[in-house]
């Protein structure tokens, strides 16, 4: 598989999630490419299975790790994982708090019988694309 390509091993994996699941998880990776596109910096996305979860990882070094996953023992909802050593989940409590549900300081996580909050997302789906860059900055 190519850089920047949809790996069939996560096509294969998200085929098997139930249709509401699947939904939302082929929609936060629309996303995550979506925005590695337009984001400066960000560039190509290489796709792997973590942890036998669906990931993704900027090849650029701009950003953290995402991954995002559905699991049979908590069957009404998705999560999106983001590295724990970063402050991305403290910066969805504090600054995106009303529209997301934090898990520690790892986990983000989304009821299947609910909408996702999109813009939510994308924000903090930029923000963990650019992390590296985004403490260049700051530095």
């Amino acid at each position: 598989m190519g850089i920047d390509q949809k790996s069939p091993a996560i096509t294969a994996k998200i085929a098997h999630f139930p249709d509401p699941a699947r939904e939302k998880i082929s929609r936060i990776r629309d996303m995550i490419h979506d925005l590695a596109a337009g984001l400066d910096g960000v560039g190509a996305i290489e796709e792997s299975l973590k942890w036998g979860e669906p990931a993704w990882r900027p090849i650029s070094g701009s950003g953290s790790t995402i991954r995002a996953d559905w699991k049979e023992k908590t069957p009404d909802q998705v999560m999106i994982f983001l590295d724990c050593k970063t402050d991305l989940i403290d910066r969805a409590r504090s600054l995106l708090h009303p529209e997301l549900t934090c898990s520690g300081n790892r986990a983000v996580i989304f009821a299947l019988d609910q909408p996702l909050p999109e813009n939510a997302i994308r924000t903090l789906l930029g923000w963990a694309l650019t992390y590296h860059l985004d403490r260049k900055k700051r530095a």
